[in-house]
């Protein structure tokens, strides 16, 4: 199929595709990733680049980067540091580093196909309104895959997010993390405006997450677009000891602890783009606790049995620990909860888009 005309005229970044893999001690994980960049089958006229974010790593992920890369690829790649850990500081420096528009940030277990940035460069250039594309992935597993995998892979950001490609802005649910390309320019105006994210990301065995849902959301609060592109599809390792049931549970429970900031996300979505009055905002944490311990309540005798048996394969624990992952953080932000309500709700940087 020919490749759609790219317009080059429109941007004040250089048109290209930056390549961020944000790294925390991935030295053994690194070079089967860049192995597999390494032979994209990109037109002439689209520069890209490679940029691994080392993130506070105690191993050789810098040195085994720089060593795994061709020498004979004209392709640079550059390493640059980033000491606070975490996945969304290391994004967020990824972002900043990117000498291009468009930047795919690939996790150092993901695999992208082979026309991945000629993909990325038409998208984007054709749909200027669009600040970040999902993309399309499958699950490659170290060892046998459990029988409850097929059911909960979408937690892993495993799967087809949608049938179609297209617009995906409506959609409550945002995109996946895995394989996320972010046009610069609106990361930009997000950062101008004073957007600081509230969520960290993952940090060592810390599973609290959405740090990047957060992203999205921010970026179509501030009036940019979504959208999803199947023909972006990648490959995602899963070693071992992540396809187990006990991960899948601690999964949910840091699922659970990010939804209550991506809520106020998806709270002020809905209000026609208008802030939310002081009074909303003042009773929004008593209004979560008791949403919140009302659903752990309702499961009453099943909140005991699942936590004290395996239950593997069983949804309802999986719920369970989501909502206990909620009624957690919610205790923990009792008195921080209204001002960080009020910073999603009052952003300076809603429906900010020019």
């Amino acid at each position: 199929m020919p490749q759609k005309p790219i317009n080059l005229g429109i941007y004040h970044l250089p048109v290209g595709v930056s390549i961020v893999i944000p790294c925390h001690n991935a030295a053994r994980r690194l070079p089967d990733t860049l192995a597999n960049l390494a032979c994209q089958q990109v037109p002439p006229a689209i520069p890209w680049e490679v940029v691994v974010v080392d993130n506070a790593s105690t191993d050789d992920t810098s040195s085994i980067a720089l060593a795994a890369w061709p020498k004979s690829l004209s392709v640079p790649l550059r390493v640059v540091h980033e000491p606070r850990l975490g996945a969304a500081p290391a994004r967020s420096r990824g972002l900043t580093e990117a000498a291009y528009e468009f930047v795919s940030v690939v996790d150092d277990d993901n695999w992208v196909c082979t026309d991945w940035i000629a993909t990325v460069a038409e998208v984007m250039s054709q749909h200027p309104e669009v600040g970040v594309c999902g993309s399309l992935s499958r699950a490659v597993c170290e060892g046998p895959v459990p029988l409850w995998f097929d059911q909960f892979n979408s937690a892993y950001a495993i799967g087809a997010w949608g049938e179609e490609p297209g617009d995906v802005t409506q959609k409550r649910a945002a995109l996946w993390s895995a394989g996320l390309t972010i046009r610069k320019t609106a990361w930009e105006q997000l950062q101008q405006k004073g957007f600081q994210p509230l969520l960290a990301g993952r940090k060592k065995k810390d599973l609290t997450c959405g740090d990047d849902s957060e992203i999205c959301y921010a970026l179509r609060l501030s009036g940019w677009r979504w959208w999803y592109e199947p023909r972006l599809r990648f490959q995602h390792y899963l070693p071992a000891s992540r396809l187990n049931w006990q991960y899948l549970r601690r999964l949910h429970r840091g699922f659970g602890a990010s939804s209550i900031v991506l809520d106020l996300y998806a709270e002020a979505l809905k209000s026609e783009l208008l802030p939310a009055s002081g009074r909303w905002i003042k009773n929004a944490w008593a209004r979560e606790v008791y949403y919140v311990t009302r659903r752990l309540t309702e499961f009453g005798f099943k909140l005991i049995h699942a936590w004290f048996s395996p239950c593997e394969g069983n949804a309802d624990v999986l719920t369970i620990e989501n909502q206990y992952g909620r009624w957690r953080a919610l205790m923990r932000m009792r008195v921080s909860y209204p001002a960080i309500a009020a910073s999603v709700h009052n952003a300076p940087w809603r429906n900010s888009k020019r």
